[in-house]
């Protein structure tokens, strides 16, 4: 009798468990897509201090920051506290800043106070045209407009597929596309806990073979 209690033990267990976390994967929850992939960046993008940048393949941070750079240098701060200090260590997260032909001069100044907070590896500063830029934002779907220097109070979370990821049942605006990095009680409040989804869903995916892992420092 004790026998078979034990064989019959063995045999359930396994399944209790797998049944466990099927239920598990059946109710993980996922940041929401919001509208279809983004352009790439044009071919052979780099970022000010010369890396190739791209977005495909990386969870992307994305803001606009505008021919005047200096009016946003706080939301910059803001999002350097809150999200990149935390976070920015995942090795497949970028942090990327679209700025307009010419606005290139107030970016070494921005980068040695940030350097103040966390050092600036992940931060990546990219030129584009100020067609270019019009076009991505618009790809985004967003309504949140640029400003007339082509600037933004708001970044935006791409996937690694390039597609918008936000919420869909936000409390106060319904459809969130992008969060206020003016507002440190919305960075803190919302895009810290989305930013922890969306790394602990794609952290899920590649957990088999360990590849989804904060680099070793």
């Amino acid at each position: 009798m004790k026998k078979f209690f034990v064989l019959g033990f063995l045999f359930i267990l396994p399944l209790v468990a797998y049944m466990f976390f099927a239920a598990a994967d059946h109710n993980f929850s996922m940041l929401p897509t919001l509208g279809e992939p983004v352009s790439e960046l044009p071919e052979g993008t780099k970022s000010l201090r010369g890396d190739s940048i791209v977005f495909d393949s990386n969870i992307t941070i994305m803001g606009f920051l505008g021919k005047d750079a200096k009016s946003r240098y706080g939301h910059v701060f803001n999002l350097a506290h809150k999200i990149y200090t935390p976070y920015s260590e995942f090795y497949d997260l970028q942090f990327v800043w679209l700025i307009p032909e010419g606005a290139e001069g107030t970016i070494p100044d921005l980068e040695e106070k940030l350097s103040k907070i966390k050092e600036t590896e992940k931060w990546q500063f990219v030129v584009l045209s100020d067609q270019q830029i019009r076009k991505l934002k618009a790809e985004l779907g967003s309504p949140y407009k640029l400003d007339d220097d082509l600037g933004s109070d708001y970044v935006y979370i791409l996937d690694k597929d390039k597609r918008l990821r936000g919420r869909d049942d936000d409390e106060d605006v319904g459809t969130l596309y992008g969060y206020n990095a003016s507002n440190v009680a919305e960075l803190d409040d919302k895009m810290d806990d989305d930013i922890q989804v969306i790394l602990a869903e794609y952290r899920r995916a590649l957990k088999k073979n360990d590849k989804y892992k904060r680099k070793q420092l």
